[in-house]
């Protein structure tokens, strides 16, 4: 299926917690229909301690939105 949005387009979100706001895309998932948009759509991720994250703890990630929920901005 094609989709109308593409990589580097201005976005508005149409529904959601984040209604109204508007970002840039950052990758678009046609498999999926949904795309990844900066800025937008965050959820908490938890890391287990590592080499390279001595920490660990709990990260804000940019979640993908459904494609039917954007649109481009003017």
């Amino acid at each position: 299926m094609a989709a109308h949005i593409k990589k580097g387009d201005l976005v508005k979100v149409l529904c959601g917690d984040d209604k109204g706001k508007t970002g840039k895309v950052l990758q678009v998932l046609p498999g999926a229909e949904r795309a990844l948009v900066e800025g937008l759509n965050f959820v908490k991720k938890h890391m287990r301690k590592t080499q390279d994250n001595p920490q660990g703890g709990v990260f804000d990630k940019e979640a993908s939105i459904h494609i039917s929920n954007l649109k481009k901005a003017e």
